[in-house]
């Protein structure tokens, strides 16, 4: 199964308003494991961030003016969806930005199912923060590189977040990745993962720690596993 963690930045809180994307993440998961596939860019809103929104996420006006328009990028980003389920935290804001980006293409509404994390951990800790940063420490996250928002970092975060929300680790290990081009996407190699050759040493106990074991099943008494 795939799975896409996304998130996004902006120019401030209301499409409505005519604020825009600036920063797009996200994050491939294929059968709960993270591949490496991510996506990754930068876009220049045509217009300047509210003073709010660059203290949140540090993309000034001056380092987005030279950064390709979202109607690029739009194909590729979409092909890279595809109709597989996303997961985003706080999804109605993604959700409702990236919907008035299409909008202005005269394009469809996204049509992928969501998982929002945000309801979620509602569900999950009534009454709680639930921000990103507190599910990070709350399931033992390092969240420590987070001093300001990034889309991608917050998506591997997240990622991280919902795998173990979600029924626990069965793999965070990444497929070796190929470095970033220079619009800061990422690759995955197709070298396999190396894993250790030859049969499984077993470490028999010493008569010692044999003795010792069955000196305390003997003070335990009446014991189950003697029984056995």
């Amino acid at each position: 199964m795939r799975q896409i963690v996304l998130d996004t930045e902006t120019t401030g809180l209301d499409p409505s308003k005519g604020h825009r994307v600036i920063e797009i993440g996200a994050v491939e998961i294929i059968d709960r494991r993270l591949t490496g596939n991510n996506f990754h860019v930068y876009l220049n809103p045509g217009r300047s961030c509210d003073p709010d929104a660059v203290r949140i996420h540090g993309l000034t006006d001056e380092f987005l003016q030279d950064k390709p328009l979202f109607a690029d990028l739009v194909e590729e980003f979409l092909a890279y969806l595809g109709s597989d389920e996303l997961i985003i935290h706080n999804a109605p804001f993604d959700i409702g930005f990236l919907s008035a980006e299409l909008r202005l293409l005269q394009r469809g509404k996204l049509q992928n199912p969501v998982i929002d994390t945000l309801v979620e951990a509602r569900r999950r800790f009534p009454g709680q923060k639930n921000d990103l940063d507190t599910l990070c420490r709350r399931y033992s996250v390092d969240n420590s590189q987070r001093s300001l928002h990034g889309a991608l970092l917050d998506c591997e975060l997240l990622a991280e977040v919902y795998l173990a929300m979600s029924g626990g680790q069965v793999d965070m290990g990444l497929m070796d990745a190929a470095p970033a081009d220079a619009t800061g996407k990422t690759g995955t190699a197709a070298r396999p993962t190396v894993r250790p050759q030859g049969r499984l040493r077993i470490i028999a106990a010493s008569p010692e720690e044999r003795a010792a074991h069955d000196a305390y099943l003997a003070a335990m008494g009446n014991s189950l596993w003697e029984k056995i």
